[in-house]
């Protein structure tokens, strides 16, 4: 049992460690994303880099990831599993979601927060929570994704929309009767991370220097290379 659970961690950190913005700009923009705009490598740097093409792909794989992560759990526990077998409803589970779903989530989003493959230098994990907890509990992810949007349409600050949505999460989950106390652990877990991973952000807004989204920035701030979102 320890054996399959230091599997699922490693699978699921290796899945959520790959960096699709780094990937995709070096692929077909031949250039290194972390050298430009805020250096963040997800898709809102990738979008002020004027590729929108590559920055909703961006997204999309990085949410895409948690997501795969969470059903790669029941995979390696059941190698014969597949999302519309048994466990049906494509790796929803939104009552009682095996513990390998859930220990695999939190793994996921360290691995996009650290990732091996860039120095342990990576992002700050909103897309891929998004991905892994879309499968573990969709309903609480609305009301986060709600602040969201509206502070985003806003202010035009995506750090303040994550920032706040971060902080909504465990509070939706209370409010909606989270039952199982391993989600809701995972859930404040990754809430608290997210959170921590926008320090600098949280310097920024407050010194009112933060960029807007929408806003491209030629020149990246000094602690770019080392803070990366």
């Amino acid at each position: 049992m320890i054996k399959t659970y230091i599997i699922v961690a490693l699978v699921s950190y290796l899945l959520g460690s790959i960096p699709f913005g780094y990937i995709l700009v070096k692929l077909f923009l031949k250039q290194d994303i972390r050298s430009t705009g805020s250096g963040n490598i997800g898709a809102t740097n990738v979008a002020r880099s004027g590729a929108k093409g590559l920055a909703v792909a961006t997204l999309v794989l990085d949410a895409a990831k948690g997501w795969v992560a969470v059903c790669a759990a029941l995979w390696i526990l059941d190698p014969v599993w597949a999302p519309w077998s048994q466990y049906g409803h494509f790796c929803v589970h939104v009552d009682n979601p095996p513990i390998f779903q859930v220990f695999a989530a939190p793994f996921a989003i360290l691995g996009h927060v650290f990732p091996v493959w860039l120095r342990f230098k990576g992002g700050k994990g909103v897309a891929t929570a998004a991905g892994a907890f879309l499968s573990l509990a969709p309903a609480v992810l609305v009301p986060p994704l709600i602040v969201f949007v509206i502070v985003v349409a806003i202010f035009r600050y995506v750090s303040l929309g994550s920032i706040l949505a971060a902080v909504t999460f465990p509070v939706s989950a209370y409010f909606q009767g989270a039952r199982n106390p391993l989600v809701v652990v995972a859930i404040v877990f990754s809430s608290g991370l997210i959170i921590l991973k926008h320090h600098e952000n949280i310097r920024r807004l407050l010194a009112g220097t933060e960029s807007k989204f929408g806003r491209k920035r030629s020149v990246p701030p000094p602690d770019a290379m080392e803070k990366q979102a």
